[in-house]
């Protein structure tokens, strides 16, 4: 367990780039929130080779780390255990350190996708589609695989992507079909469409959504919208944001640093929502 939330404590976001996080300004937010005067949140620009002596160098006043790109993958030797949801998909975005020098990760994002999901009412669905194969994708499958109860499409543009996605789903035993990328036009027409792409990637897609849409579940935050979730949300579709996935994975991260359930959402959200504004 983390040390007591009256004592001085220390957590930070890693990774490189870092700026454009906004990991402190929803954890300060909690902070605030929960009356934890003497914590203390950061980010720090580290990256692979770097992350081992950053770790080395902590002190037991550190009570948790938040892991961005590209540390989700290259931290996980250099810690003594991980949860059975990091070890799904082989990425670690929360790092749990008690004072007596235990590092344990854990993986937010996959539980924090079905809590936005759940959040908009969607809590099953029949069959998914998922936009894009890369390491945002691994974890959409993994949080499909927990309420998708049939098959799940995914959107790819090179053969090297499908394999690696049927890897994955074979590894979180869901059923998956892969689709050439030329095809994701069809996508729009699932019951839940989640996209993973970079910024832009599904720009062209917009003029294709239906007259009645599903459910989108677009993770990207900045900028917003994206001319899809514009379009869906004009069309009269529900719509997931990457802000909703981002402040329901620092809840829980929250929650597990800080040892103080339930984390404030409301809070956190809206402080995301001005920081944003601010950009």
């Amino acid at each position: 367990m983390p040390a007591p939330a009256t004592d001085r404590r220390r957590a930070a976001v890693l990774g490189s780039p870092i700026a454009h996080s906004l990991s402190p300004v929803l954890h300060r937010a909690a902070y605030a929130e929960l009356g934890l005067a003497d914590w203390t949140y950061e980010s720090f620009d580290v990256d692979e080779a770097a992350l081992p002596g950053f770790l080395e160098e902590l002190g037991p006043e550190w009570a948790g780390l938040s892991l961005t790109m590209p540390l989700k993958r290259a931290v996980i030797p250099l810690l003594d255990g991980i949860s059975e949801t990091a070890a799904s998909v082989d990425a670690v975005n929360t790092v749990v350190l008690t004072e007596d020098g235990r590092r344990t990760g854990d993986n937010t994002d996959i539980p924090g996708m079905v809590a936005a999901l759940r959040e908009h009412g969607i809590e099953k669905t029949e069959t998914a589609a998922v936009l894009g194969a890369g390491a945002t994708a691994s974890s959409a499958l993994a949080a499909l695989a927990r309420i998708c109860t049939g098959e799940i499409t995914v959107y790819v543009r090179s053969a090297a992507r499908a394999a690696e996605m049927r890897g994955w789903a074979e590894r979180l035993d869901v059923g998956v079909r892969i689709a050439d990328w030329a095809d994701a036009e069809e996508a729009l027409r699932a019951p839940l469409v989640v996209a993973t792409t970079p910024a832009g990637t599904t720009d062209a897609l917009a003029a294709a959504v239906p007259e009645m849409p599903a459910t989108l579940f677009d993770v990207l935050y900045d900028p917003w919208p994206t001319a899809l979730a514009a379009r869906w949300s004009a069309s009269g579709g529900a719509v997931v944001s990457g802000l909703d996935l981002l402040v329901h994975q620092a809840v829980l991260q929250v929650e597990r640093m800080t040892g103080r359930a339930p984390a404030p959402l409301v809070a956190m959200r809206k402080a995301g929502e001005r920081a944003l504004a601010d950009r």
